[in-house]
């Protein structure tokens, strides 16, 4: 059985893509910092009377190195590791605010918990994504890492930078299949708290977006940086894998 490692997934788009990858009989391991929604994330996952794919909820701060090896355990002990979601991201203020008064801790957190926990979690899973059959690396992206918006550019250089990272490890890993997706904006708790102000109800929720993004899986699409609008396309295309992918942008943040 293939077993995915999911960050961020007690809630929004981690916890849509652990529902998705669960429905297609992935066995998983779902990460977050709140230990209680995080369980109720993946007894909802198990099924009745754990009838389900088996899941292991491992709570924690993906900043942290000894964290990110109980996640790898974690999955060694399920039998390997064929997917690794980075998907747990923090802003670095909220509301987002200009860089003119951007909080340095706040920035320096962002840094920690998206790019240098992604990496961190990525050269901890290594040794089992090279030993799968398949193994693959899906960084969750931005549209604030390809476009200036104001107030989003702390955010957004941390998005930047795990791009760069996931292209780099294509180059260097490339016995792997490397994504970075942007899901464009949806209406989630994160998003709110970024702009409060902001209108979200005509934005998609995570449980529309996530199936979007697993075609990347689904259809075995090639490495690169992917958004839900050209993975819309690739549906569209039918039998065109690789349209729409590379430098195509979402209009999302």
């Amino acid at each position: 059985m293939a077993v995915a490692i999911v960050t961020g997934a007690s809630r929004g788009l981690g916890r849509a893509l652990a529902e998705g990858l669960a429905a297609r009989g992935w066995d998983l391991v779902l990460g977050a910092r709140g230990a209680g929604a995080l369980e109720e994330a993946a007894a909802g996952l198990r099924g009745p009377g754990g009838g389900g794919p088996r899941v292991v909820a491992v709570a924690g701060d993906v900043s942290s190195g000894a964290y990110r090896a109980s996640l790898v355990a974690a999955a060694r002990e399920l039998g390997g590791l064929d997917l690794l979601v980075n998907n747990a991201g923090v802003l670095g203020a909220e509301p987002l605010v200009p860089l003119a008064v951007q909080p340095l801790a706040g920035l320096r957190e962002a840094f920690e918990v998206n790019v240098v926990g992604a990496l961190g979690l990525v050269q901890e899973g290594l040794p089992l994504l090279r030993a799968a059959r398949a193994g693959a690396v899906l960084n969750i992206s931005s549209d604030a890492a390809v476009v200036a918006y104001g107030t989003w550019g702390a955010y957004g250089a941390t998005k930047a930078a795990g791009d760069l990272v996931s292209a780099v490890l294509a180059v260097e890993e490339p016995g792997l299949r490397v994504w970075w997706a942007d899901p464009g904006s949806m209406r989630t708790r994160m998003m709110a708290a970024a702009e409060p102000d902001e209108e979200l109800a005509g934005l998609p929720t995570p449980e529309e977006v996530a199936p979007l993004l697993l075609r990347l899986l689904d259809r075995d699409l090639p490495g690169g940086r992917w958004t839900a609008e050209s993975l819309a396309a690739e549906k569209a295309a039918a039998g065109t894998p690789g349209a729409g992918a590379g430098t195509d942008r979402g209009a999302g943040r």
